[in-house]
């Protein structure tokens, strides 16, 4: 098996109800079950041809495509075999997603925790979110299957808090005909800069009052109704993607996975959902040999699935929540449709792997505030979410959920910088009073005018110089060598 050419291996993908259990072929549009309206994985039917090959040769497969120059290996699928193994070499979308960077916690930041970990940066994705790793799957496959059917125009759509639609609308952008991008906003729930993306990528953005949750019903109805591709978490394309995630967290750590402990934002919940499938897969074939830990977190501002596993086994009930303002708004998500997803994966987990194998933490907004700042105070790129898993972090030591010998992985789903408005809130104390967010004064931080505005006015340069020079000793108290 070469680790450079493209692999001649096929699978055969089939979509596979949690609700009933009915089966229909991978080759249309579904996203729930026509029977009984259940979601949807994928399973391939051909995988157990992958078992012939063992978790060794895998491993040296993968790391060896690490330096290959074929384009379609570079990003998500150098691991093919593991994703949507149907696809050509032609159909398959790359911008540059995936691989991102495990950085080691700042020294000062690690100790101040009690706990090793790194942050996964996600963020350095092309939309600068963990979205592009489903969008570069979903895309390649609706490559795929325009050629298949000889498709003319599809109309791609999704409901967004921001990341989804900014990655959506890149890639439909880069592929062009027959794919057009329509995205579906909750008015005035998303940031300026994540706003702009689909804008800039000239996706038609179309807006409604109401919250992410309101947009994912239109979206569901129009899918149900109409030939379009729906690119939420109901894609199970997209949820194949994300399992890179925890392909790439396994290589890093050279397959060995047994210290560690991953802490994953819970929104609508699919990407929790692909990081468990990946790691089971890999479990599956021999790549690991034990499983990693999984942590989800939640805000208390939106905790459905917190709720449903803080209650004993035999008393869980799901329940969709009301949400109110979070800022880590992608989690912001009161029924989030990946539920049975994880439901059903967090039970082969623990089966797999043990009772702690799986766990749901709850955090504060002001726990995520303070998190998301001190990270990035010690050199981190952490938005809001990464905030959410540091805090989730803290809290599961605090309650004795990790020891001081594990490793945790934190997932940081987007750049910081689309989220530098709710950092503007917390520096200046202007957060409105349904977040609950006060500065602590420790990690506020603000801009400092040395002179009067008119300081500059009729003074040369050196004049100039000298004036500012000395309002910069007097502030910092310099002393002259």
């Amino acid at each position: 098996m070469s680790h450079t050419d493209f692999p001649s291996y096929r699978g055969e993908m089939e979509y596979v109800c949690l609700g009933c259990g009915a089966r229909r072929p991978g080759d249309s549009l579904l996203y729930t079950c026509p029977d009984c309206g259940g979601v949807f994985l994928l399973e391939n039917t051909r995988f157990d041809a992958l078992r012939a090959t063992g978790g060794q040769q895998w491993r040296a497969v993968f790391d060896g495509r690490a330096a290959t120059r074929t384009t379609a290996l570079r990003g998500i699928f150098r691991y093919y075999e593991l994703l949507a193994p149907l696809m050509d070499e032609e159909d398959i979308v790359y911008l540059g997603e995936g691989l991102t960077p495990i950085v080691e916690a700042a020294p000062a930041l690690r100790d101040q925790v009690g706990v090793p970990f790194a942050y996964k940066n996600d963020g350095q994705n092309p939309s600068a979110s963990f979205k592009d790793r489903g969008m570069a799957c979903a895309f390649s496959y609706l490559k795929w299957l325009c050629r298949r059917h000889n498709w003319d125009e599809v109309l791609t759509v999704c409901a967004s808090t921001g990341d989804t639609s900014a990655a959506a609308a890149l890639y439909a952008s880069y592929v062009g005909a027959p794919l057009k991008s329509v995205v579906l906003l909750p008015h005035g729930k998303v940031t300026p800069q994540q706003l702009s993306q689909p804008l800039g990528s000239g996706a038609k953005v179309l807006e409604l009052p109401g919250v992410f949750d309101d947009c994912m019903k239109v979206v569901e109805l129009l899918a149900e109704q109409y030939r379009v591709a729906l690119l939420n978490s109901k894609n199970s394309w997209r949820i194949l993607g994300q399992e890179s995630y925890a392909y790439e967290v396994a290589q890093w750590y050279g397959w060995d996975v047994s210290d560690l402990c991953l802490f994953v934002p819970i929104g609508n919940a699919g990407n929790i959902t692909a990081i468990m499938c990946g790691f089971l897969k890999m479990l599956d074939l021999g790549i690991i040999t034990s499983l990693p830990r999984i942590f989800g977190v939640q805000s208390e501002h939106a905790d459905p699935v917190y709720r449903y596993y803080a209650a004993p086994a035999a008393q869980r009930s799901w329940a969709p929540v009301t949400v109110t303002p979070s800022v880590a708004q992608a989690a912001m998500i009161g029924n989030p449709v990946s539920f049975p997803r994880v439901r059903a994966l967090a039970q082969r987990f623990i089966e797999a792997g043990g009772d702690r194998a799986f766990q749901v933490v709850q955090v504060t907004e002001q726990q995520i505030m303070d998190s998301m700042i001190e990270a990035n105070r010690h050199g981190h790129i952490a938005c809001t979410q990464g905030g959410e898993c540091l805090a989730g972090l803290r809290n599961a030591r605090a309650l004795n959920l990790i020891d001081g010998n594990e490793h945790a992985v934190l997932d940081a789903t987007a750049h910081s910088l689309k989220f530098s408005g709710f950092q503007d809130m917390y520096f200046n104390d202007t957060f409105p009073a349904s977040y609950g967010v006060h500065p602590r004064p420790e990690l506020s931080n603000k801009p400092v005018l040395l002179l009067p505005e008119d300081a500059r006015e009729g003074k040369d340069v050196a004049e100039y110089a000298r004036l500012g020079a000395e309002a910069v000793v007097a502030r910092l108290g310099l002393r002259k060598k």
